[in-house]
């Protein structure tokens, strides 16, 4: 059975920082692609970052520059560094594995001054 707990959220300042972490397991962590995604009340939940097994990133336009996905096959997590955050990042944050579409509980990002 796969399992994906998202953790790091929390309140942050415009221009602030949060790390984002999800935690797999019930899978071969090593060969999936990990990607991070984010909601809005009202709004459709939008990809904002994906890595290939082989690390590989790729960035929603909105977020290029300020966010960095990374991935720990060892500790089987993958990570989301936002830096610079906007107050329109506030979202609930969700990490996926897109080979078993499989999501985690998410995990709020408020982003208020």
């Amino acid at each position: 059975q796969v399992q994906l707990v998202e953790t790091g959220g929390g309140l942050v300042q415009p221009g602030g920082s949060l790390r984002l972490s999800c935690a797999a397991s019930g899978i071969i962590f090593s060969v999936h692609p990990m990607e991070w995604y984010r909601q809005t009340p009202g709004k459709e939940r939008e990809l904002v970052a994906s890595i290939t097994s082989g690390g590989g990133t790729n960035y929603a336009h909105f977020v290029k520059g300020r966010f960095t996905i990374s991935r720990d096959n060892g500790k089987r997590t993958v990570s989301l560094q936002m830096n610079s955050l906007k107050l329109e990042d506030t979202a609930v944050y969700y990490c996926r594995t897109p080979l078993r579409n499989a999501w985690g509980q998410g995990t709020q990002v408020t982003v208020a001054s």
